[in-house]
């Protein structure tokens, strides 16, 4: 049987003398696509930390990948798994092409300096870069691409190392609604494709689930609301919970959309 990619053990994170997440205990197999929702300062962001080995838990115990943090070498950890968030965008420098921007992943370094690629990292920038349909833009320098590219090219350099653990937080923020449709397109075609790795996303809205998911986190206040499967944790009762407003959620196949009632 597959190993959890990740397992949260009554994990806990203090800060100033304020919980901002657990105690939670959760688990992802490696078959499984999470989306985790919430509010802000629900605890979404310090879960994906965590996740990404980025932060060690406060109480309680995170084992990524089968390494619990605290007792493992995170800089071995890294390299497989896939971050793809704002943050790490900011990092990227603007004149960087975005063939260079991608392939950098395969160092786990931002910005092209003196490492020598072979061929195949070449060959596999490029196969990311169709995948995601960016290859036309291979030679375009990062800052000059529109929110939704940028957001593209984040995604396909956390998938470039083909990782056992893709996080993204919130992949979709500040996108029109085209470019958001497109990426949920896209992110609904890698979700459902078993050869992908387990994948967390955290997001503020259903619209933003794509198909292919199949598990669902509702935090709120750092608690847990809600953990199962999508269908049946995406529901009216529950967002009303986790948000602290009366919402009806829609469903239209394997897409959601809420409102306020």
């Amino acid at each position: 049987m597959a190993t959890n990619v990740l397992e949260f053990d009554d994990v806990t994170v203090v800060r100033d003398g304020r919980t901002i997440l657990g105690p939670l205990t959760w688990s992802v197999d490696p078959s499984e696509r999470w989306v985790v929702l919430g509010p802000n300062g629900a605890g979404k962001s310090t879960l994906l930390q965590i996740a990404a080995t980025l932060m060690h838990p406060t109480a309680g115990s995170a084992r990524v990948l089968g390494e619990r943090l605290g007792r493992t070498d995170v800089f071995e950890l890294r390299p497989r798994v896939g971050l793809a968030s704002t943050a790490m965008a900011r990092l990227i420098p603007s004149d960087e092409t975005v063939q260079d921007a991608v392939m950098t992943a395969a160092y786990a370094v931002l910005g092209r300096w003196n490492e020598e690629y072979e061929a195949i990292d070449d060959r596999r920038a490029r196969r990311v870069l169709r995948e995601w349909r960016l290859d036309h833009l291979a030679e375009r320098r990062f800052g000059t691409l529109s929110d939704g590219e940028q957001k593209r090219v984040q995604i396909a350099r956390a998938t470039m190392t083909d990782p056992e653990l893709l996080l993204l937080d919130e992949p979709a923020a500040s996108l029109d609604l085209g470019a958001r449709e497109e990426l949920v397109e896209l992110l609904s075609g890698y979700a459902s494709s078993p050869a992908s790795p387990a994948i967390v996303m955290v997001t503020h809205h259903v619209e933003e689930i794509p198909a292919g998911f199949t598990h669902a986190l509702l935090l709120r206040d750092a608690q847990v609301v809600a953990t199962g499967p999508i269908g049946d944790t995406i529901t009216s009762e529950l967002l009303s919970d986790t948000f602290g407003r009366r919402l009806f959620v829609m469903r239209s196949g394997a897409r959601y959309s809420a409102r306020g009632i």
